[in-house]
């Protein structure tokens, strides 16, 4: 029994050292798995750490693209908590695992101010001669514009004396006056400031008058036709106008303007009127100029102010104005076989003008806009008199326009008006195309 349990003993250590070598394998077995792991592991976290410094690379592009640095140095902020690198945007932080740059939070502190309050007045199409939209700083704003405008006018004279409301005896004259204009505009505007413009307006102007009458009661049964035309410079003008405020939604703007007009155009006591081809027998002449003026005659000064309210989406807008035209001393008319005639002071009625519309934006491009014009002018006198036959006359014109924006340079304006007075032009075409530069 004691050989029996010695041998026993003896055969213990074999069978253990066979267990060990047989494990040996299957542990050298995982150690090579998790090696293979490990580099796997290590092979993703470089790819990752990789593609971290590639998207901070991409973003530091993106934010040099849009301006972001340029802001981030203006706003003042955030250097103190974050260095001279501090930005308004969370950038990932390389620190983090890559589980965790997902759900990294944006900074708690302040990021800044707001960008500030854009203060200047919506764009509409303009159908007024006074824009409501200042040029930008150092910009400069080239605009050529065409204008045509017709009118027509009846008119019946009679010169004699009546007996009784049926019966008159002298002559009866009917007349039917066309007037045709047409006038090319360059018009230069340059920025001061982003409130403060300046502006030269230079005019060439090309008018025909045809003058169709008859004299009933004379023997004459054809009608007579006058025609005269005239064409050159016109009345130079030059605007300076200033932005007052700052607008906003529901909150108006409002532009204060002054303009100076020259006396550049020939003016009407510089050509000679007719008095032969429309005399009859004894009387004086119609006064009909043989030639046109192209420019008014006086200088005029004229301050205003225009205003623009947005009220979304559309945009209203309107102007005040009043025309002083300064007076002349030493007038002459020049007057066909009777030489000149000496007519002293001359003092044009002055103007007062009114103008409400509206604008609305159809697309980012086009706009649309309507208004109505209201002028009054006063009385004409000459040497302290009231010229015989001036009186105060309204004129009223329906204003419809609109404005295509080719880019940011170039925008073409059409604008038509529609007299609804007796004396204002029956229609009036303007053509414009501002570019800037």
């Amino acid at each position: 029994m004691l050989g029996g349990g010695v041998a026993v003993a003896q055969d213990a250590p074999a069978a253990s050292s066979t267990t060990a070598e047989a494990s040996s394998p299957a542990i050298r077995q995982r150690l090579t798995e998790q090696g293979v792991r490990i580099e796997t592991m290590r092979a993703q976290i470089d790819a990752l750490q990789h593609q971290l410094a590639q998207q901070e690379a991409d973003y530091k592009a993106l934010r040099h693209a849009v301006g972001m640095d340029e802001l981030a140095r203006t706003r003042g902020g955030n250097i103190a908590a974050g260095g001279s690198m501090a930005t308004a945007l969370p950038m990932p932080s390389a620190e983090l695992a890559p589980d965790q740059q997902t759900t990294a939070a944006a900074p708690s502190g302040p990021v800044g101010q707001a960008p500030p309050q854009n203060s200047r007045p919506p764009e509409v199409a303009p159908i007024f001669q006074q824009p409501g939209v200042l040029t930008p700083r150092h910009k400069l704003v080239i605009e050529p514009a065409y204008q045509f405008g017709y009118s027509t006018a009846d008119r019946v004279a009679l010169v004699g004396y009546t007996i009784i409301p049926a019966i008159l005896i002298g002559l009866i004259d009917v007349r039917q006056v066309r007037d045709t204009t047409q006038t090319a505009i360059l018009t230069a505007r340059y920025g001061l400031t982003n409130r403060l413009e300046l502006e030269v307006r230079v005019p060439y102007v090309d008018t025909r008058n045809d003058t169709v009458s008859r004299a009933v009661l004379t023997g004459s049964a054809e009608d007579n036709v006058f025609s005269s035309s005239g064409r050159g410079l016109g009345d130079i003008e030059a605007t300076a106008r200033y932005q007052i405020n700052n607008g906003g939604a529901d909150s108006a703007y409002y532009i204060g303007w002054f303009r100076f007009k020259s006396r550049t155009g020939t003016d009407p006591f510089e050509v000679t009127t007719d008095c032969v081809t429309r005399c009859v027998q004894n009387l004086t002449g119609t006064g009909l100029p043989l030639r046109q003026p192209t420019g008014t005659g006086f200088y005029t000064l004229q301050p205003g102010v225009t205003w623009l309210f947005p009220s979304d989406p559309v945009v209203f807008f309107g102007n005040l104005s009043y025309l002083y035209n300064v007076e002349r001393h030493d007038v002459y008319e020049h007057i066909l076989l009777a030489g000149t005639q000496y007519l002293g002071t001359v003092k044009m009625g002055n103007e007062a003008d009114m103008s409400i519309g509206m604008g609305m934006a159809l697309n980012d491009k086009a706009s649309l806009s309507i208004g109505y014009d209201q002028t009054f002018i006063g009385t004409t006198y000459e040497s302290g008199q009231k010229l015989p036959g001036s009186t105060k006359v309204w004129l009223g014109s329906l204003l419809i326009g609109g404005s295509y924006r080719f880019n940011e340079k170039r925008t073409l304006n059409f604008t038509l008006g529609v007299g609804v007075t007796r004396d204002t032009p029956d229609a009036t075409v303007t053509v414009r195309m501002p570019m800037t530069y």
